[in-house]
């Protein structure tokens, strides 16, 4: 199945919209193939700035319609306490959130941009996509990644070559609670990474003032020029950075 054919099938639609590579491109194509389309973006603590941003770009880009909901995951402990099910109730949550618009503005079918590419096992967030009733398009109709880039690029798309950016909770090892405080000091530091020209990177916290720098192995040596200069940079947040040497994949 084609996504032409796919969307033949859902004239009316929500699409849940990150501002990544994948739901963009589903976007797009939605834009393109379906009769109403409306975007939704869950705003929560859990996502940087930057995805906002990227978010309103598009759609402005694509003449779609964007709604941004803000979600308080704060007072939800079941996320909070971040276990392996972590993932399962924050997507029960946001997507709960996201179908009650979405059915007070008419749209009855939700689609977001998991592709083929992503493993469904041990994705717990996957699981409660599925009992919500939520629609993979790009799944279904067996595009991967690279298709979607390549995809992307041919549509013109300024997420043509964006890298996959997981939320920042991705980033706290599990057993350990999730702060708000935490969140800040993380996405604190991937901005920093970011203005020093660094991208496809993860600043992962290892304990409430130690983390690592995970980055793909071109990137190492540019990484420990600057590694001092980061560690003075974030001294109040983290008293330890390093740079992992395992290769960010």
């Amino acid at each position: 199945m084609e996504l032409k054919e796919f969307f033949s099938q859902y004239k009316k639609i929500a699409v849940a919209f990150s501002g990544g590579a994948d739901s963009a491109y589903l976007l797009s194509c939605a834009k393109k193939y379906a009769l109403d389309v409306k975007a939704y973006f869950l705003k929560s603590s859990f996502q940087p700035e930057f995805e906002l941003e990227d978010a309103l770009r598009l759609a402005d880009e694509l003449s779609v319609k964007l709604c941004v909901i803000n979600v308080d995951l704060s007072k939800n402990t079941e996320i909070l306490k971040n276990t392996e099910l972590r993932c399962y109730y924050c997507k029960q949550n946001m997507f709960g959130v996201l179908k009650e618009r979405a059915d007070a503005d008419g749209y009855y079918i939700i689609a977001d941009g998991t592709n083929a590419s992503d493993s469904l096992s041990d994705r717990p967030g996957m699981r409660a996509l599925k009992e919500m009733g939520v629609l993979s398009p790009l799944r279904a109709c067996g595009l991967t990644k690279d298709d979607i880039y390549r995809l992307s690029k041919e549509e013109g798309l300024f997420t043509c070559n964006k890298p996959s950016y997981s939320c920042l909770a991705t980033r706290i090892p599990t057993g350990m609670a999730i702060t708000g405080d935490m969140l800040k000091k993380i996405e604190r530091a991937e901005m920093l990474l970011f203005s020093l020209g660094f991208s496809d990177f993860r600043f992962r916290v290892e304990s409430p003032d130690r983390a690592k720098i995970q980055l793909r192995r071109e990137q190492h040596a540019e990484a420990e020029k600057y590694i001092g200069k980061i560690r003075e940079w974030l001294k109040d947040d983290f008293s330890q950075i390093s740079i992992d040497k395992e290769v960010f994949r």
